[in-house]
């Protein structure tokens, strides 16, 4: 047996063993952050399908569909004849995932929670399709990149922030988040932080108790709501700002380009509230 055809072990993000008889040659992601992961672990070449907004990069835009946002389709998904499933932990129900394993699809769950965690999996996935140099240094500029941003935000002035997901509940992150890790990251202070859940709510009572002097969302929308606390920190110097969403919400590779745009923004903010090196 050729090196190309022996078996492959790799741990995936819930820490469970996947095993292949040999690397991946037809990989189904069933999440459009896992297409990302796949891509920069150099398997794009190998991915037959993924599900709806898996677009980037751009040539994903082109491959067929077996679900979207509420499930997939169990027998499209069988008719691509995959030797490896890449399913997201929060996008796979309980059924499903069961269902999968008794047919014997090999599944690779992806859960990357903390920013170091993607270049985990992009080395994890790279063993996994057989393309480990080009995983490896994907996930080495990747660290390359976190670790240059987190040295450059270290002395930045602390600015207290708030990031909302949505609005009616109010959904925020804490630091156990990969958002919460970017706000970190660039010298903010996560105000829900020390919360245990990555995103749990909030009350508007207690966003407001908190006194932000940044606000962040990636809708607009959002944080217009808060106009009327015109005591707000945030509210009060002009210091309510939008995201892109793909580059802050989505956990693939990208993510990296999203901290910059988060580290740029509190940037701007302590330009606004006259805030300098700490």
């Amino acid at each position: 047996m050729s090196a190309a055809e022996a078996a492959v072990v790799v741990g995936d993000g819930m820490g469970l063993a996947v095993t292949l008889a040999a690397p991946a040659k037809r990989i189904v992601a069933l999440a459009p952050h896992t297409v990302e992961l796949l891509y920069a672990a150099g398997a794009g070449a190998k991915v037959v399908a993924a599900v709806d907004y898996s677009d980037f990069p751009p040539e994903a835009a082109r491959l067929p569909r077996v679900g979207g946002v509420t499930g997939f389709s169990l027998e499209a998904l069988l008719r691509q004849k995959p030797d490896l499933v890449v399913a997201w932990r929060d996008g796979l129900g309980p059924r499903e995932e069961a269902r999968l394993r008794s047919l014997g699809v090999p599944l690779y769950i992806s859960r990357p929670l903390k920013l170091d965690d993607v270049a985990a999996e992009i080395a994890a996935l790279g063993q996994l399709a057989d393309t480990v140099p080009a995983a490896q240094a994907a996930a080495y500029r990747y660290r390359a990149r976190l670790a240059a941003l987190r040295q450059r935000y270290a002395a930045r002035a602390p600015v207290s922030v708030f990031y909302q997901i949505s609005q009616t509940p109010i959904f925020t992150v804490s630091n156990e988040s990969f958002v919460g890790q970017m706000i970190e990251s660039c010298g903010g202070r996560n105000v829900f932080g020390a919360l245990k859940l990555p995103a749990p709510q909030v009350s508007a009572e207690t966003v407001v108790a908190a006194r932000p002097q940044v606000m962040l969302a990636n809708d607009a929308a959002m944080l217009e709501v808060w106009s009327r606390w015109t005591r707000l920190p945030a509210v009060a110097a002009g210091t309510r700002y939008t995201l892109p969403g793909d580059l802050v919400g989505r956990p693939g590779p990208r993510l990296v380009d999203g901290a910059e745009a988060v580290c740029a923004t509190l940037e701007k903010a302590r330009g606004r509230l006259g805030l300098t090196h700490r």
